[in-house]
């Protein structure tokens, strides 16, 4: 199954992970964002075009726990693009811990988890969704 549209955007966010290799494969091959440079063995930056995503190798258990992080959304532009992503990670055995579902605002969306464990909520929302960004 081919991988749907780039997400619509997460701005920034810096992941400690203990799986590291796994969880760049996560990021760049299942989830299409493009490998901005490898700062070094233990430190890579990702991004879908408008955003950052850092990830870097945890030396230490301590150091790839979960803090106070609850989950990270990734925007799409409609919510046929949102069908698509789940079916999409449906098929490439990505654990999925709902079915997609409307919110009461007009949001839609559902989870799933990266190889570290971090929950990922991909999302359509009517008052963010389909914005492009540009620097002025």
């Amino acid at each position: 199954m081919q991988r749907p549209k780039k997400f619509n955007g997460l701005r920034h966010l810096a992941l400690k992970v203990k799986n590291f290799e796994e969880c760049v494969d996560f990021y760049h091959r299942i989830m299409g964002m493009d490998i901005l440079r490898q700062a070094n063995d233990n430190l890579i930056y990702l991004s879908c075009g408008n955003d950052n995503l850092s990830l870097s190798r945890a030396q230490s258990p301590q150091e790839a726990g979960h803090h106070n992080l609850d989950h990270f959304g990734f925007v799409v532009d409609s919510k046929q693009e949102l069908q698509q992503w789940y079916e999409f990670l449906q098929s490439q055995g990505v654990p999925l811990l709902d079915t997609p579902h409307d919110h009461s605002d007009g949001a839609r969306s559902f989870h799933c988890t990266d190889p570290a464990g971090n929950v990922v909520q991909p999302i359509y929302h009517p008052a963010i969704s389909g914005q492009v960004f540009k620097c002025a």
